[in-house]
């Protein structure tokens, strides 16, 4: 079997173990589109933990942590590696933090945290499913409800 090879980066952040259906989304979140850098996106992959998985590789972009918890919503088993001159120096599994600050948007339209300047929060009642509550209104959102900010 002919195996096909992606390139590697010289520094930069790669995403792997994203649920294959989720892979545009989490590129969305990374605002891929304005990258001047390498970008790599791969969907359909084999996996052997979930059938099925994407990818994506940016050069020049380390992600900050607000955007690991945006992914860490999304998708859930995904790995972050960091990239320096083509070797792996860190490498993560996300994690969905237990308290979720200024990232997603209250579903119920009469919360007050959607109204003046008050910044959303959210407990982590579940991680798989997601399963999220919050902390002003007490509302309970599922994957479907999230709307990130």
């Amino acid at each position: 079997m002919k195996q096909l090879d992606v390139s590697a980066i010289k520094d930069g952040s790669v995403i792997d173990h994203i649920d294959s259906k989720s892979t545009l989304k989490v590129a969305d979140i990374l605002n891929i589109k304005a990258e001047e850098d390498v970008v790599l996106v791969g969907m359909n992959l084999s996996s052997k933990c979930l059938g099925k998985k994407g990818i994506i590789k940016i050069g020049g972009k380390i992600l900050d942590q607000k955007e690991v918890n945006k992914i860490a919503l999304i998708a859930p088993n995904a790995t972050v590696n960091i990239i320096k001159d083509y070797e792996v120096v860190k490498k993560f599994e996300v994690i969905v933090p237990e308290m979720i600050e200024g990232i997603v948007k209250c579903f119920n339209p009469n919360c007050i945290s959607n109204y003046g300047n008050i910044k959303t929060r959210q407990h982590l009642l579940s991680k798989n499913p997601i399963k999220l509550r919050c902390y002003y209104c007490e509302r309970v959102m599922s994957a479907n409800d999230i709307v990130l900010i």
